[in-house]
């Protein structure tokens, strides 16, 4: 399998092994019915404010191997520091953590690489190798990591994950479509999409089928007061190809024949589809005098929907939209945070992987969208 190498890998492939734990300190909890109390409310809700290097280092006792749900949305390295989320890994804090962790172990010497001989790539993921080793640790068995990035490092994540998380767990690479279009003064070929990543941790995960919208429903129109309750007209064909299906359907109404297009068949026998006929279940046009489709009824369709690898803002928002939930929470007419995430993103994430009793994490909370 194809790994990636970075100046300053070897310094922190077992990093994540030499972060001390840490005991989290308690400091106030806070509810819709009394507000901010000293006093513990014990809801199995946690907002823990500090590295979270550290932080998910001392989450190992409690929850290691029992997280379903990690969403993260890591810096995307694009060098822009002028917003509240600093996206650049030459930010002090970093640089401090990473000149630390460069250091040559044995000898206390300086390192042979020295801090401003990493390029900002090699910074980036010199800061995340070890938080995944953290995160993949603490994923449950059926759980899964979807993680946001854009072409920055989306790339390279993609191998790092690779290596933590294995090729075989490797799910989807979904496109997120996050905005309407491109401004009117972009240059080459604007970005108007962004990635989630996703891994299992093993081929125990689940993931669940997504609910069904109203637009979705609405395609069943037609009500044939047959007792089966509304339906829409479906393709009677399907594209693997058997002879035994080959065959002609004739129309009661005007004894024309119909074969299937070349290289499809119909998607049953001659026998059943002469019992469809019969039971009313093919569709022959509104005058009776069309080609044969199948009556298609909602009753019939499975319950939820399968998630695909594009997500469209139609169905889970976009940025700007993101913006305006924020600006409805605070005051002011500017957004806090200049690239939220939507919650119907996270909500559907959290949809199709997890349960009512999932423990779900967010190691950069960002805008606190996940919580």
């Amino acid at each position: 399998m194809p790994t990636l190498n970075w100046i300053g890998k070897e310094k922190v492939i077992n990093h994540h092994r030499e972060v001390p734990f840490r005991i989290l300190e308690h400091k106030y909890s806070f509810s819709a019915d009394i507000g901010e109390s000293e006093e513990p409310v014990n809801n199995g809700n946690k907002i823990i404010h500090g590295d979270n290097l550290e932080a998910l280092k001392s989450l190992l006792p409690e929850y290691e191997g029992k997280i379903k749900c990690i969403y993260i949305d890591p810096p995307y390295n694009t060098g822009n520091e002028n917003w509240v989320y600093n996206d650049n890994v030459n930010h002090p804090k970093i640089r401090k953590w990473l000149e630390a962790t460069l250091k040559a172990k044995e000898t206390g010497k300086e390192a042979a690489i020295g801090i401003d001989d990493l390029a900002r790539h090699d910074k980036w993921l010199c800061m995340m190798y070890p938080r995944l080793q953290l995160l993949h640790k603490l994923l449950d068995k059926d759980g899964a990591i979807f993680i946001s990035i854009d072409d920055n490092e989306q790339a390279n994540l993609k191998l790092v994950c690779d290596e933590i998380f294995g090729l075989n767990n490797f799910l989807r690479n979904i496109i997120w479509h996050k905005r309407y279009a491109a401004s009117n003064d972009a240059k080459g070929i604007p970005d108007v999409h962004d990635f989630i990543l996703c891994y299992q941790k093993s081929n125990s995960f689940q993931r669940n089928l997504l609910p069904r919208t109203d637009k979705q429903d609405s395609l069943y129109k037609y009500d044939s007061k047959d007792g089966r309750g509304l339906w829409r007209p479906d393709n009677l064909t399907v594209k693997t190809y058997s002879k035994e299906y080959d065959y002609p359907i004739k129309n009661p109404n005007t004894g024309k024949e119909y074969y299937p297009a070349n290289g499809r068949c119909y998607m049953s026998n001659e026998t059943q589809i002469l019992k469809w006929i019969e039971e009313g279940r093919i569709f022959f046009g509104q005058n009776g005098k069309g080609a044969p489709q199948l009556k298609r009824y909602l009753t019939e369709v499975q319950k939820g929907v399968v998630p695909i690898s594009y997500w469209s803002y139609d169905e889970v928002n976009h940025t700007d939209g993101a913006k305006k939930e924020l600006k409805s929470i605070f005051s002011g007419d500017k957004a806090p945070f200049q690239t939220p995430k939507p919650s119907q993103l996270i909500e559907r994430i959290l949809l199709l992987s997890t349960d009512k009793n999932s423990i779900v994490l967010d190691s950069f909370a960002g805008s606190g969208t996940t919580a």
